[in-house]
């Protein structure tokens, strides 16, 4: 089997700051890094380091082929990745010493794909496989309505969340992941909380409490304690754990398998700097002992 995931690729400008600026403040960095990020490279880094067949569909700008060639080195399929005349997506991002972040975000060519791109990649697609995708890039709703043709898992990340683009592709999805906020915004807008969603599995995270997955066919609900870790980066968490989730459930796990392993994979990832680069590997999940 494999993952499609139309995704975004970004150039992540990492600060650590002593606080989070507040508005109006000029505030002196400590120390900057760059790292490969958008939540969709971050997504396809993790699924391939749990072993999943990772195909990206996705572009950069000129600017950006050491992305690409980043991305190939840790495993995922490049060939459905557009080189355009558009700057390549960045992000902005303050750390303070606790771990809490600020992101300013430009999306660049992750906002140019064609459709051409997306349904020739997709050309190759069979039922079974996943298609993953975010709020990070153009061609949602299309992509969502020809996963769902051609008998895809159909999974949504909702971020950045705008509670109009999680409307608009609901009927398409088998699993919908969220966090709390969102999950509340979501339930303002449509009047229905995670279990009434018409989506048939739902995940939430709720970030040092854990996640709870939903089954809105049959009603029940699990919860997934998070393990307890000094986090120093919360950058890129949520993408490990939605890598990690689709990974597992393209390798035939059972849904409650696939989110202890992401969680354990999540727990990992916000003890070290950095994003996409930083990853878990499915040996250091396996290996590395948490409480």
């Amino acid at each position: 089997m494999a993952i499609w995931n139309l995704g975004s690729i970004n150039a992540d400008m990492v600060y650590s700051v002593p606080h989070l600026p507040a508005a109006g403040e000029t505030l002196a960095a400590q120390d900057l890094a760059r790292f490969l990020g958008g939540k969709g490279a971050n997504m396809s880094v993790a699924a391939a380091r749990a072993a999943a067949h990772v195909r990206h569909v996705g572009a950069v700008g000129r600017d950006g082929t050491w992305a690409v060639d980043r991305l190939m080195e840790y495993g995922v399929d490049t060939r459905h990745i557009a080189v355009i005349d558009v700057p390549t997506g960045h992000a902005i991002i303050a750390v303070e010493p606790g771990g809490e972040n600020q992101i300013l975000l430009y999306p660049g060519a992750n906002r140019a794909l064609s459709i051409d791109l997306l349904t020739a990649a997709l050309s190759a697609a069979r039922p079974g496989d996943t298609l993953v995708f975010q709020n990070e890039t153009n061609l949602q709703l299309e992509a969502a309505g020809l996963g769902r043709e051609l008998d895809l898992r159909v999974v949504y990340a909702a971020a950045p969340f705008e509670a109009e683009a999680v409307q608009a592709v609901l009927p398409h999805l088998d699993l919908l992941i969220l966090n709390a906020v969102e999950a509340e915004q979501l339930q303002k807008e449509t009047g229905l909380s995670p279990d009434a969603l018409p989506v048939a599995e739902v995940i939430v995270t709720l970030g040092a409490e854990g996640a709870r997955y939903f089954e809105t066919g049959s009603g029940q609900s699990q919860h997934f304690p998070a393990h307890k870790v000094t986090a120093v980066d919360t950058t890129g968490a949520g993408d490990t754990f939605t890598g990690y989730v689709i990974a597992g459930l393209d390798r035939g796990l059972p849904m409650p398998q696939a989110i202890a392993q992401a969680m354990r994979a999540a727990a990992i990832m916000v003890t070290r700097h950095g994003t996409a680069d930083v990853i878990p590997d499915l040996k250091d999940v396996q290996d590395t002992v948490l409480s």
